[in-house]
Parts: structure tokens; C-alpha cells; sequence
């Protein structure tokens, strides 16, 4: 498996790798809902948290444990999403660390924004894309599972959020032979976008 960063875009949505130009308008976009930070999150990319959480995200990127996109529509940044967790010997990575401005939310922009990134993994040679979701997300969930992901199961008392709150994770994951028939039904739900 070699995943590259490289611009991916649909005609919904541009991902492009996450650098400084992509900062002050990340910022605003997630300071566009500073409770849900509080509520659904393991971290915190609002208000002061925003630079520390920023500086780990772009260490994470120059180390390849990760791999951050600015989500851009019309050339504005209304989010972020990530690929995590890359293991070349084994084929597998997650998608995860994703938000969207509150404007954005419900639409068009996270099925074209998962879908340029499981296109990206898979012909990159994944096997296996992995999706963790707090349990307690059910918005999240029901996307994941509108992607066309098997939940797989849920580690019980997985990860202490920033808060303090004891979060379960959900485990849901889309396996290279799945890719096909998933893909098909996400182009078919966008094509209704078009």
C-alpha cells in the first residue's frame, strides 16, 4: 500500500493536503461550533486549543502517521478529515479526525469528501479502511453506516476524551472487495447532487 498526498477532487468538494495556507480558515470553521468539540470529540480544535491541536496534526503529517486534508468548497475551508493509523505491511488505515462547519453538515460535502478518500486509499492498495466513531455520535454512526461500512464492534471504555469523559468507540470498517459495490451506491447518491 502507498498512499500519497496529493490534491483529490470531485465536483462537490476539493481535499488538499493540510499545510499553513489552510490554517486561519480551519480555525474559523471549526470555532463554528465550539460545543460540539466538548460533546463528541477525544481533542479540541476550538478556541485555545486550536494551535497545539493544529501543531500535532501537521507533526503527525512530517512523522506519516498521518495524513490531514483541508476540505475546501469554492475555495473556502469548511472542514477537515484524515487518514490515520497508516500501516503499509498490512494494507490497512483509518479515516478519521473529520469535522465540517455546522453549514455543511447533513449534505453533499462528507459523502464526496469519503469518497475521494476511500477512492484514494483503495487505489493506493488498502485492504482495509477502518472508521472509529464515540458511541455516543449517533449522527456519525448513521453516516458511516450510509457509506456502506459493517460495524464491526464496540471496545467498551476505549479512550479518555479531553474532557475527562470515558468514550466507547465504534469500529466500522470497508474491505478492498467491498470497495466495489460501495463505491457504486456512493456515486449513484452524489450523481443525485449533480
Amino acid at each position: 500500500m502507498k498512499i500519497e498526498p496529493r490534491v483529490l477532487e470531485n465536483p462537490f468538494v476539493r481535499l488538499e493536503p493540510i499545510g499553513e495556507p489552510h490554517r486561519e480558515g480551519l480555525r474559523a470553521a471549526c470555532n463554528a461550533d465550539q460545543d460540539v468539540w466538548t460533546r463528541l470529540y477525544p481533542y479540541s480544535w476550538a478556541g485555545e486549543h486550536f494551535d497545539p491541536t493544529w501543531a500535532k496534526l501537521i507533526d503527525d503529517n512530517a512523522k506519516g502517521g498521518a495524513q490531514g486534508y483541508a476540505v475546501t468548497v469554492g475555495g473556502e475551508v469548511v472542514g477537515l478529515t484524515t487518514f490515520y493509523g497508516v500501516d503499509p505491511a498490512n494494507a490497512v488505515l483509518e479515516v478519521g479526525g473529520t469535522y465540517y462547519r455546522p453549514d455543511v453538515r447533513g449534505g453533499v460535502v462528507n459523502p464526496a469528501a469519503k469518497r475521494l478518500m476511500m477512492g484514494h486509499a483503495f487505489d493506493g492498495g488498502a485492504r482495509r479502511v477502518v472508521y472509529r466513531v464515540d458511541a455516543s455520535n449517533a449522527r456519525s454512526r448513521a453516516a458511516v453506516l450510509k457509506l456502506g461500512a459493517v460495524q464491526e464492534g464496540i471496545l467498551r471504555q476505549d479512550r479518555a476524551t479531553w474532557t475527562g469523559r470515558i468514550r466507547d468507540t465504534v469500529i466500522f470498517s470497508i474491505l478492498a472487495d467491498e470497495w466495489p459495490a460501495v463505491r457504486q451506491r456512493l456515486d449513484e447518491r452524489l450523481a443525485v447532487f449533480a
